[in-house]
């Protein structure tokens, strides 16, 4: 038997599975916990609630979730979840628009954050403001004031973006500037460095940033605060800022060979 009639037989087999109804109990799928309920979503809207969970509590979209779905529509990702290899297939084949990385109005913001040593404490202070405002902080280290290399965070929090597992990122280190250049290394970032309100607001706004470094022994933890608050509920801008990231994005295209659309996240209602 082929490779190619393998692969077929385990994706109907895979979907054949996470298709069985569960009544609400806890299936286990190839080390991943799959848990089911009723869902009142229509054509084009995500299931939310309904979604699966792998072990580590990720929200998951599969192929079943597009199911509903007709030829040709578009189906909204939820917040921080991860689309499976077997959902872009079936979006793929019926040509379902999978729109990734929109937060509903009024949701939580899903939110990466990492720094160096220098920037640890402002980081512990991040991950409070953050609850506070009602979002979800996902903290990728460092974990204490050990002498670490800062680009290591700032990968690790720009890939958390880039593949869709959080909505924004956040890096502090001591300058904030070697954490931007780290970030903006990875395909589909733009991690801007902000050290005031304005230039949150402008990066959001005119540059579609979706990374925001920060020096934190610089500008000090109000600063910090203000800035954070202010990026995260700024708005991406009028047409005309979207057609100039469109060029930022077709320079990375020419050097990685990869288009990336460049995604759009609304900051939940009540922003500016």
């Amino acid at each position: 038997m082929d490779r190619n009639r393998l692969q077929s037989i385990a994706r109907r087999v895979a979907q054949g599975v996470l298709s069985q109804p569960s009544s609400g109990a806890l299936k286990r799928v190839t080390g991943v916990h799959v848990s089911r309920g009723a869902s009142s979503a229509g054509p084009g809207e995500a299931h939310g609630h309904g979604l699966a969970r792998d072990e580590a509590g990720l929200v998951l979209v599969t192929a079943e979730d597009l199911s509903g779905h007709e030829r040709g529509s578009s189906y909204r990702v939820p917040v921080g979840a991860q689309v499976t290899a077997l959902a872009r297939e079936e979006a793929w084949r019926r040509g379902i628009e999978l729109k990734e990385g929109l937060a509903a109005t009024g949701g939580s913001l899903r939110v990466a954050i990492g720094a160096d040593h220098g920037g640890f404490p402002i980081k512990e202070e991040v991950k409070g403001w953050l609850r506070e405002l009602g979002h979800l902080p996902l903290d990728l280290g460092t974990h204490d004031q050990t002498a670490v290399d800062y680009p290591d965070f700032a990968r690790a929090v720009a890939e958390a973006v880039a593949s869709g597992r959080a909505d924004f990122g956040v890096c502090v280190d001591g300058a904030g500037i070697g954490s931007s250049i780290a970030a903006n290394k990875v395909p589909g970032v733009r991690a801007a460095l902000c050290y005031d309100q304005q230039t949150a607001r402008n990066a959001r706004e005119h540059n579609f940033a979706n990374v925001l470094s920060m020096g934190g022994p610089m500008i000090g933890a109000p600063m910090c605060r203000q800035v954070l608050e202010a990026f995260l509920s700024t708005p991406e801008g009028a047409p005309r800022h979207e057609r100039r990231v469109d060029k930022i994005v077709g320079i990375e295209e020419r050097y990685t060979g990869e288009r990336r659309e460049a995604r759009r996240v609304l900051p939940p209602s009540g922003g500016t």
